[in-house]
């Protein structure tokens, strides 16, 4: 591994950055560590996503690659799930750069192929798993176990993704309306391109993954991590909180609470399952359930990037900068030698705002509200997310809510983080995120409504032809979310 000499800071290619990679990206520069130049595109905002329509993974990793030589780059870095991850190490590899093989990406990004991976080298943390064997719009088949839980085998930020509890509710969710296949196709197709000359044994990702649901009152945790000539190394555990009787996450938070042994286990389990699919340098995030009653630890999937959202909340309560340790990774230093400093906080949240079908939407906080935010709380981080028209409708069937801010704070403890946490809401307009805010709607209620509305979006659209999927509940995926 090779060392900082005091000089000219790095070049190095950053693609797809976009809030908290943005804002890293950044204080990275700023601090001297590297000189970065940035490609990439929003795929959620108009017209930055219009170059859906013609994109191509090895194209645009190519036209990479060409810069990075011109320019002189010594890294390439990606957080970015749905191309950036894949892009990153196509170009890595084209320059000689170090970074994970884009046959490793595609194996952990390719939900069902990561399944039969997991069944070989840690059948006791993986859940029965079954291809859909249907076309979007098609027949689904007979002989399915009900309720199973229904999610792409390609998507991010948990598209789509979603508990389903007869024929009749299946059927109704894998009904798409021309905008949506339009959107699909095209953030499935680019990977689908790449997997298919890399991994072709994993088969097409344009299609559905069944899965065993598992109890809404399991928790679910994050371990983030980075692997370094094949060694595995934790950076900790971050907890998920839900919105009571939804599976829509309501905040993040860092220490885990999580029992130690349970932490080392998933630990174990991410080692065997990275080793596995060759990947041997990069930050990963694996999402997973712990069931407190059974001690049952089971895998919901392991993200061959760093989970960028996370990345502020180790920095406040461990004094660890995650986004310098990918910068090491990628430059190939010491990831171990990252620069610490000290901690701001015992406890920090990334803590979630979203609205869910029949409740009003809050307005995004106008500019004295954001002033008074900064002022009142320095250390805070606000990204409004506001939607509307197809885009909210769009939320609500794909994620089941829409989340329209997300709010970083720290605190002593957990009861300063909440007192601060509801200070900020009041500030901000927005119901704060803590138990005692539920949705107006129970699930069932919720997905009753979602059956009928897709249902009347096929009649109105006509049947889904032939083609692609992706899915969504409300988990990150990491992401994050």
């Amino acid at each position: 591994m090779s060392q900082r000499t005091p000089s000219m800071p790095p070049a190095a290619g950053w693609l797809f950055a976009y809030d908290w990679d943005r804002l890293a990206m950044d204080a990275l520069q700023a601090g001297r560590r590297a000189r970065f130049d940035h490609a990439g595109f929003d795929l959620f905002s108009f017209p930055s996503n219009a170059r859906l329509i013609r994109f191509d993974l090895e194209r645009f990793a190519q036209a990479q690659a060409e810069r990075g030589r011109r320019l002189g780059w010594r890294a390439v870095l990606s957080h970015h799930e749905q191309f950036g991850a894949l892009a990153a190490a196509l170009v890595a590899e084209r320059l000689g750069l170090p970074g994970a093989t884009p046959e490793s990406i595609c194996a952990a990004q390719h939900k069902l192929h990561a399944r039969r991976v997991l069944q070989q080298v840690a059948p006791e943390a993986n859940v029965a798993f079954a291809d859909l064997e249907a076309h979007y719009g098609g027949d689904i088949p007979a002989g399915i176990d009900y309720p199973t839980y229904v999610k792409p085998v390609k998507a991010a930020f948990s598209v789509l993704a979603r508990r389903v509890t007869s024929h009749a509710d299946l059927v109704a969710h894998t009904r798409f309306g021309w905008r949506e296949l339009w959107v699909i196709r095209r953030l499935v197709e680019p990977f689908e391109r790449v997997c298919r000359a890399r991994l072709p044994g994993a088969g097409t990702a344009h299609r559905l993954l069944l899965e065993e649901p598992v109890a809404p009152q399991v928790a679910q945790y994050n371990l983030d991590g980075y692997v370094q000539e094949g060694r595995v190394h934790a950076l900790g555990v971050v907890d998920a909180v839900m919105y009571p009787g939804t599976q829509a996450f309501m905040r993040w938070e860092h220490p885990s609470r999580l029992d130690a042994s349970v932490q080392a286990r998933a630990l174990g389990v991410a080692r065997r399952f990275l080793a596995a699919i060759g990947y041997r340098h990069g930050c990963f995030n694996l999402e997973f359930f712990h069931d407190a009653a059974s001690d049952r630890l089971t895998v919901i999937e392991c993200n061959p990037r760093l989970a960028s959202q996370f990345g502020d909340l180790y920095s406040r309560v461990q004094g660890r900068d995650a986004h310098a340790i990918a910068l090491a990774l990628a430059l190939g230093e010491d990831a171990a030698a990252a620069p610490r400093f000290e901690p701001t906080a015992g406890v920090a949240a990334s803590l979630v705002y979203r609205t869910f079908e029949g409740e009003p939407v809050p307005p995004p906080p106008s500019a004295a509200q954001r002033a008074a935010f900064q002022r009142q709380f320095d250390d805070g981080l606000l990204f409004s997310q506001p939607k509307s028209g197809h885009s909210l409708e769009r939320d609500f069937k794909w994620t089941g809510s829409h989340r329209y801010g997300i709010v970083h704070l720290g605190g002593r403890d957990r009861a300063d983080l909440q007192r601060r946490a509801e200070s900020a809401s009041d500030l901000l307009g927005w119901p704060a995120p803590y138990a005692g805010h539920a949705p107006g709607h129970t699930p069932a209620h919720a997905a009753e409504h979602a059956v009928e509305r897709s249902q009347e979006r096929a009649t109105s659209h006509g049947s889904a032809a032939p083609g692609l999927w992706s899915t969504a509940q409300t988990r990150p995926a990491g992401t994050s979310d």
